[in-house]
């Protein structure tokens, strides 16, 4: 279940989508809710509304003849050489989350700890 519409993200770019790009914009929008569902399912609908606009245009935005995941490119002309460097984080046509996604989600920033082994200790005692 996507949080946006494809009209919703087509408000937001410069350039009109052709059909092909409407289809994939509606794909990578249900690819969208599910990433956010998995950080905080239960964050206010209209950030996730926004965070999934910004996932997709993000995506949507690389460049034409860019593979998915590249992170550095180079081309050469006569000697007929490509070469792309693929990585994780921010890469070209991925979705993710940046850090102003994270805390539009409420997962931001979040500092915590607990001691897996603290279930294996009985409480302490209370004295009177």
């Amino acid at each position: 279940m996507a949080y946006a519409t494809v009209a919703d993200v087509q408000a937001r770019m410069t350039n009109t989508m052709s059909e092909d790009q409407q289809d994939i914009c509606s794909n990578l929008l249900d690819d969208a809710a599910v990433i956010i569902d998995a950080y905080n399912a239960n964050a206010e609908t209209a950030n996730k509304k926004l965070v999934s606009i910004r996932m997709v245009i993000r995506a949507m935005d690389s460049e034409e003849g860019i593979p998915i995941g590249a992170t550095q490119g180079s081309m050469s002309a006569l000697g007929y050489s490509q070469s792309w460097t693929t990585g994780q984080g921010s890469s070209v046509g991925e979705l993710y989350l940046a850090k102003l996604d994270k805390k539009l989600l409420g997962v931001g920033d979040q500092i915590g700890a607990s001691n897996p082994l603290a279930i294996l200790c009985p409480p302490p005692e209370e004295t009177p």
